[in-house]
This record gives C-alpha cells, sequence and structure tokens, in this order.
C-alpha cells in the first residue's frame, strides 16, 4: 500500500479516502473506528490494512453511536482517535456528537463525514455540515487528494489544542477520485492511556456545569476561528480587487477555477475558496466583500456558505455597502435537478457566471448537439438497477410475492437501506413498499402491524439484512414483542455488509483486521428476545414461501432468516461454478404461457433471450450457478450441471 510508504516528500497516486487515511497515520492515530457507509468505506479498510505493521488499532463498529463512542473514550484517555462514517451516519451519532463537543478531548479527536451529493449510494443528500454549526465543532473540507491528506493530520493537531472535537467533510467525488499526494513522515508517537478527565469526570454536565462548559465551548470556536484567519487552507486568486468574486469551498473550487478559465474571466473574477467552513474566518471575508459588487457561491449541497456569509455581510453592511449575492437561493446555481440538489459540475458553474455577467459561452455547435443527443437516446439503452446474478435477495422477494400471493390479503412489506432497497424496482419484483433508514423496516413495522382497530387489518412483513439488524433493528424487535405488534420479520443473511465492499460484522466470526472474533448469532439473539424463529435457504425456493405463509396465518412476531452467502463473496471462494445452460429443444419460447418469465420477471442479469432462435438462454460468463432459474422455468428448460 502507498499509505504505508515512509518516504517524505514522495509524491504518490492516492483517491482520496486513501489520502484521508495517510492523513491520520502521519498524524500519528492510535484508534480508528467506524461503520461502513459509502463514500467513506475505504478510509477504515486502507487504515486495517496496515495497522498491525503500523501498530494502531481499528475497528468496524456495530453501529455509528458506538463508533463515535469508542473514539470518543480513546480521545478523553489521550489517544489520538478517528471516527469515520457516511452523511446519514452523522445522525445515528448525533445523540453522543451533542454531548461530547461539551464534554470536550485531551488526545486529538477526529470525525468523518463522507457526503453523498446525488445520492450515488444513498438514500438521502443529507449535507452533514450543518451538524458543525449545530454542534459548535470546527469543520474542515478538502478540495484535493492533498488537501485531504493535510487537512485531516492538521484536524488532529486543531482537536488536541482546542479540546474539542473536529470535522472533517469529504464528498463522493473526492473520496472517490485520485491524485497525486506528496507524502510527510510517519510519526509512531508513543502515547499511554490515562483516564483523568476534567472535575473528575467525562460529562456535558448537568444544570449550571452544562451551561458553563457550553459557554467554553463557544471559546474553544472563537479561538478555531482565529487560526482559520491564517490557515494555509482559505486563499484568493483572481484580480485582487475584484468586483465579481466566486465564494466556494470543497470540489466547488475545482469547477470554479475551471470554469472562470474557459470563459476567459481570469481577469475579472476573483475566487475566495475557503477550507475552514465552520466557524467562517471572518476577517478574511471581509477582506473581499469590501471590494465586490457582487458574489456567487458554489458549494454541495446545501445553500451553507451561502447562509453563513450573508449574515456576516449584514453585520458589515455599514462597511462594504450593498452586494449582490448569487447561489442556490437566487436559482443561479443549480444541478439537473434544481438549486440545493444533487452535484455541481463545471457547466453548472459556467451557466451561474454566464447568467449573472451576461457573457456567452456556447462548448459545442447546436447542430452537432442535437444529433449527438439524438444518437444517444436512439443507440444507448437504459441500463435498469439490478440484483447482481446469483444474488439471493431476488429468491428472498420472489418467496415473499409467492407467499403474500398465496396468503391473499395484500400485504404491506417494509424495509430499508441496502442491496435489499432495489426490491422496490422489478428486479425486486416491486415488493418493497418502504425504503427508510437503517432500522425502519421493522421500526415501521412494529405499528403498521398494530392498526387493526383503526382499519388496517393487513399481514406486515418486515425486511432487512444481517449487518443491518446488529446496526438498528434489535431495539425495533424488542419494541414489536413488548407493544404486542403482529409482524414477520424477514432477515437476509448473506454473511456480509454487501452494498458497501462485504465488509464484516458481528454474525460472520472475523473483525475489521481479518481475524477471528467472536459470533453472535442473529437466531440466538431472536430466541432471547422471545420470539418464534424459522431459518431456510432462499434458494430452497418452495420451502422458504410455505415457511413465510405459514407464519403469516399466526399472530404475534416472527422472524425467519433467510440465509445464503452473498454470491459475490460466495463466488470468491469456490474453485468452479456448476454451468447453468438452456436445452433450447425443451424451451417452448414464445409459446410457453411463461412469457418469458426467465428474462422478463426474474430478470437476472445471467437469463437472456437468443432472437436468433426464438428461445432463452444464459449468459454463462455472468451466470452465478445459481440454479434458480431452473427450479422456476416450468419447461423445465434450464439445466444445472455440476462441473467436477
Amino acid at each position: 500500500m502507498h499509505v504505508e510508504i515512509d518516504e517524505p516528500g514522495r509524491k504518490v497516486l492516492l483517491m482520496g479516502n486513501e489520502a484521508i487515511a495517510r492523513g491520520a497515520i502521519e498524524a500519528g492515530v492510535d484508534f480508528c473506528s467506524g461503520y461502513p457507509g459509502n463514500p467513506a468505506s475505504e478510509i477504515l479498510e486502507t487504515l486495517a490494512g496496515v495497522a498491525k505493521k503500523l501498530d494502531f488499532l481499528t475497528e468496524w463498529s456495530v453501529n455509528e453511536i458506538v463508533a463515535l463512542e469508542a473514539a470518543g473514550a480513546a480521545a478523553c484517555a489521550g489517544l489520538r482517535a478517528m471516527t469515520v462514517m457516511k452523511n446519514m451516519g452523522v445522525d445515528v451519532c448525533s445523540d453522543f456528537l451533542m454531548t461530547v463537543n461539551m464534554s470536550g478531548t485531551k488526545g486529538g479527536f477526529v470525525l468523518i463525514s463522507g457526503d453523498d451529493p446525488a445520492v450515488h449510494s444513498s438514500n438521502s443528500e443529507l449535507d452533514t455540515r450543518n451538524y458543525a454549526r449545530f454542534a459548535d465543532i470546527p469543520l474542515l473540507e478538502p478540495a484535493t487528494t492533498q488537501e485531504a491528506k493535510d487537512m485531516t493530520k492538521w484536524a488532529f493537531d486543531l482537536s488536541e489544542e482546542l479540546g474539542v472535537l473536529c470535522m472533517v467533510r469529504t464528498v463522493t467525488r473526492l473520496s472517490h477520485s485520485s491524485g497525486l499526494v506528496s507524502l510527510g513522515p510517519i510519526t509512531r508517537e508513543e502515547r499511554s492511556a490515562e483516564f483523568a478527565p476534567l472535575l473528575g469526570t467525562w460529562t456535558s454536565g448537568s444544570g449550571d456545569y452544562t451551561c458553563m462548559f457550553h459557554d467554553a465551548l463557544h471559546g474553544k470556536l472563537k479561538t478555531a476561528q482565529e487560526k482559520f484567519e491564517e490557515s494555509q487552507f482559505n486563499w484568493y486568486t483572481g484580480k485582487e480587487d475584484a468586483e465579481f468574486i466566486i465564494i466556494t469551498s470543497g470540489t466547488g473550487w475545482l469547477y470554479s477555477a475551471e470554469a472562470v478559465k474557459l470563459l476567459g474571466l481570469k481577469d475579472e473574477v476573483g475566487i475566495l475558496k475557503l477550507g475552514t467552513t465552520w466557524p467562517l474566518p471572518e476577517k478574511l471575508i471581509a477582506k473581499h466583500l469590501k471590494h465586490a459588487k457582487e458574489v456567487l457561491f458554489v458549494e454541495e449541497i446545501d445553500p451553507f456558505l451561502e447562509q453563513n456569509v450573508k449574515v456576516l455581510a449584514a453585520e458589515l453592511a455599514a462597511d462594504i455597502g450593498p452586494i449582490k449575492f448569487y447561489g442556490k437561493k437566487s436559482n443561479h446555481i443549480r444541478s439537473e435537478f434544481g438549486a440545493g440538489v444533487g452535484e455541481l459540475d463545471v457547466d453548472t458553474v459556467m451557466r451561474g457566471l454566464t447568467e449573472t455577467m451576461n457573457v456567452t459561452y456556447i462548448p459545442r455547435d447546436q447542430d452537432y448537439a442535437e444529433k449527438a443527443e439524438k444518437l444517444v437516446g436512439s443507440y444507448a439503452p437504459n441500463r435498469s438497477m439490478a440484483f447482481c446474478a446469483g444474488c439471493p435477495h431476488r429468491a428472498s422477494f420472489w418467496a415473499i410475492k409467492r407467499a403474500l400471493k398465496w396468503d391473499g390479503r395484500d400485504g404491506i412489506v417494509t424495509g430499508d437501506i441496502g442491496c435489499y432497497s432495489m426490491a422496490q424496482l422489478p428486479t425486486g419484483f416491486m415488493v418493497l413498499k418502504s425504503m427508510h433508514c437503517m432500522g425502519a423496516g421493522i421500526g415501521t413495522a412494529t405499528r403498521f402491524g398494530n392498526l387493526k382497530r383503526y382499519g388496517l387489518d393487513k399481514p406486515v412483513i418486515a425486511v432487512s439484512g444481517d449487518s443491518t439488524f446488529y446496526h438498528a433493528c434489535i431495539p425495533a424487535l424488542i419494541n414489536a414483542r413488548w407493544n404486542k405488534s403482529n409482524l414477520l420479520y424477514v432477515i437476509l443473511d448473506n454473511k456480509t455488509t454487501a452494498m458497501t465492499g462485504n465488509q464484516p460484522h458481528p454474525g460472520i466470526g472475523i473483525d475489521a483486521l481479518g481475524e477471528p472474533s467472536p459470533v453472535t448469532p442473529i437466531e440466538d439473539v431472536c430466541k432471547g428476545i422471545g420470539v418464534e424463529v424459522r431459518k431456510c435457504d432462499p434458494f430452497d425456493i418452495d420451502e422458504a414461501t410455505q415457511n413465510l405463509y405459514e407464519m403469516l396465518q399466526t399472530e404475534g412476531v416472527k422472524v425467519i432468516i433467510f440465509s445464503r452467502e452473498c454470491a459475490l463473496t460466495e463466488a470468491q471462494k469456490r474453485k468452479k461454478k456448476p454451468r447453468v445452460y438452456v436445452d433450447q429443444d425443451k424451451c417452448i419460447g414464445d409459446e410457453c404461457g411463461c412469457m418469458r418469465f426467465c428474462t422478463r420477471v426474474l430478470n437476472c442479469p445471467g437469463n437472456i433471450w437468443d432472437y436468433t432462435k426464438g428461445k432463452a438462454k444464459i449468459d454463462e460468463v455472468v451466470c452465478n450457478g445459481c440454479g434458480l432459474c431452473a427450479k422456476l422455468c416450468p419447461a423445465g428448460a434450464i439445466i444445472v450441471e455440476e462441473v467436477v
């Protein structure tokens, strides 16, 4: 790995997440925790890969609040600690975040939040910068991979000096892009853990103490602001006394710099790039507002800078005079989905500049653009999202669909975020009828399943993955039994945290380093709660359907565990896969009453249609060999042949 190279000054190609990991290593991190979640997953994975060699601790925690609490304890004891999570994870840990900010820290304590503009792998565009303002903690926003490394390293120093948690916000395009990074030295300072908090207790206080700690927190933030005024991560480029300036942060700086260059506005427009975005470096901003007549804000996702700078401008109005502000509020910075949502790009900023500065820019001939669009629309078919070939979730949702059909009461299926979220789409037969945060499937089902007195008398099925079970579902399952709900909880146990890159969880038996760890069986936890539990393989489709149907006919809280390893991890372990093919002599083709069931309904990527023969066919390169289609083919035309 490049992240473990101890050659100061050497330039290496690192992904943004790797650069963040390297920054923690150069800072001498002692402990790092997290919960898998894109776009931030690779940070802890990278650190875990070198933890033994560099002698520090890492862990995948059961959820984000536990991860932050664990790191907080390490920092309280004087160690340098970091917690990594995606944007939605900050929601999960916010309860502890809003108290540990006031209780303070002895060792450097850093929270990395991976935001996901345009929701590439999320169900919300949550802008976590608002949490930094809400919690009164310093916020840093890197724009490049080099800054990702340098800012992370500095965040530990800043946190340790101020005695407060510091937050670093990255976004998908930075986390998953690569760039050259100049390495600094790796230092491994020997630190001793000691529990010796202020006043003898580690707390955010109560009563008068809470007010005292809150006031102290404001003082720390004021000190951070003073340091931000001279920070190397803030700079201004362009015409020194420009009347039109761009104020930007993060990836917005790259888009802004390129847009200004392409439009030939380098001699007219100034760009104020901020890397320290909370608290604002007010003196630095005021210096440039004094010569500005117009300001364009470029940032993802919320108008965070825009709002805060406008407040500052109102306070300075007597000194700086009137300024025209443009950004998300004025709809001049907007993605294809609108202002305040989606990702930005160079074209977005160029459009904002042309609309506000009355300049024109035509990137390509209109006739060419129309022809290109027509060609794309004609020859590039839309590609729908789908489960992987051999994914056990496909079988699980087919079994659920069949069981509900047998039951005949138009049951409700609730779920949450994960690979199985795609069951809202044709790939999962559109079985899933709700999808919110982790654990919300079973949480909402506890009440959907207990509304009979108000006329909602339908069977309710909640669905979650195995990692999600440990993360957020156990309290809701206890609540369901405690409050006499009537529901069936289906746990899709594919032995991994699949959606985020196959990280381990408490039911697998290995930890973040790949070392053996105690297993906490899902079945035992559910039985300990006192609910009926059944377990089966979803590829035994008839047995799975029968179990679902039978459990739907009884009252109370029931659990069925569909246990089958993720197709991706299973394929990595085996040497050969079964050969699956279509006996086209048996396949009836369009004359079959199934109406192309294998390709139209089951829709596995391995099932394709042979248009030359009008028969079904298996793409043997894509096919995983699971054999589900063979079990469901009404003509028995799909053959599974074991390879010896």
